[in-house]
């Protein structure tokens, strides 16, 4: 791991800031974004920067927050959310329950799988990556402060992090070509939204999305209602065209890849997950919604997004696990002959790909 604020501090002050949108009722955000904000850069190695960005920028205990940034190929980027849970209730935002991430880590070095840039078969190894952490418990979708108990106060600021991480982008690599929004688990829910706020900053660049880890979260009040409120999404709807008037609940898991389809056709949607995805069922079973077979979910979820008129390449595998990205089995993985690192290759290359999809799922 990255040992943390071991070299010289150095103070840049930008015209980026974290910034949050309206709130509602129950929350302590700000309202007014800030116009200025002191982002320091930590110098932890030749191959990272801890960008610490201030503002209304925080995790879930109110603690500080920060990204990091590679640079390698300034036209090839890496928009990657991190993945850790969530919560949306006293119960589930409980301290002990071990749910959600409140505090960042310690960064991306050490993490294998399009982290490892030493290994030859990473279509990722020259790309250049901003690394989004995950401290809010919200998908990287929040902006709102909760007061769950009187002990428990709990910064739902993730779309304030996400934005000041992707306003870096941009103002960093502006003459990007290739930007890859990539996310695990939770960052996997937000990835859609956030490429189509690519498409706004950097709109001659060819976007691709490739979310692992939750294709299983259906378009259902038992998502919907518990977690836009709690979490208060409807402060972050971008004013596209098609958004005009919408409430939360078109803002559902699956509505994230509809709504950004709708807003830019260019972007390339695709999606990895497990058939079996013991992670996903049990934050089905958190909100109450039966999944007795978690691969119809995934199934109908990607119906749902393609009648909608969005594609949606996936990439569906058999077993258990959770999720692949940032692991060794992104090199080893193979659905029907077709190698997973493979198949990434030609979808960021802009090649033509299909639909993967186990027969026998059940199982390792």
């Amino acid at each position: 791991m990255i040992p943390r604020r071991t070299a010289a501090v150095l103070l840049l002050v930008l015209s980026l800031s974290c910034t949050s949108g309206d709130g509602d009722a129950d929350t302590t955000a700000p309202t007014e974004p800030a116009v200025s904000a002191t982002e320091r850069t930590v110098d932890v190695d030749a191959t990272w920067q801890e960008i610490v960005p201030g503002g209304d920028c925080r995790c879930a205990d109110g603690s500080e927050f920060s990204f990091w940034v590679r640079q390698a190929n300034v036209e090839k980027v890496v928009f990657y959310l991190q993945d850790g849970g969530a919560c949306w209730s006293a119960a589930t935002c409980a301290p002990g329950r071990d749910l959600y991430n409140t505090t960042v880590d310690e960064g991306p070095t050490g993490e294998g799988g399009i982290f490892d840039v030493a290994d030859e078969r990473n279509p990722f190894a020259d790309h250049s990556i901003v690394y989004v952490p995950y401290c809010t418990g919200d998908a990287h979708l929040g902006n709102a402060v909760r007061e769950y108990t009187p002990d428990l106060v709990v910064h739902h600021a993730g779309y304030a992090n996400g934005t000041a991480a992707l306003d870096h982008l941009a103002a960093t690599f502006p003459g990007a070509t290739e930007v890859v929004v990539i996310g695990e688990s939770a960052g996997s829910i937000a990835a859609p939204l956030y490429a189509g706020l690519v498409s706004d900053l950097l709109p001659d660049a060819r976007i691709t999305v490739l979310s692992d880890g939750s294709g299983a979260f259906p378009d259902a009040s038992e998502i919907n209602e518990l977690v836009g409120p709690a979490w208060g999404t409807s402060g972050v709807v971008p004013t596209w065209p098609g958004n005009a008037g919408l409430t939360e609940e078109p803002w559902s898991f699956p509505g994230l890849f509809i709504q950004s389809g709708r807003h830019d056709p260019q972007i390339v949607f695709a999606r990895h997950d497990y058939a079996d995805d013991e992670t996903q069922a049990s934050f089905l079973d958190l909100v109450g919604i039966r999944r007795d077979d978690l691969l119809s979910l995934i199934d109908a979820n990607e119906a749902q997004i393609e009648g909608a008129g969005v594609n949606l390449l996936s990439y569906v595998a058999p077993g258990g696990e959770h999720t692949v990205l940032s692991d060794g089995p992104f090199y080893r993985e193979a659905v029907q002959g077709q190698s997973f690192v493979d198949w990434v290759a030609s979808l960021i290359a802009g090649e033509p790909v299909g639909d993967v999809h186990c027969t026998e799922c059940r199982g390792d």
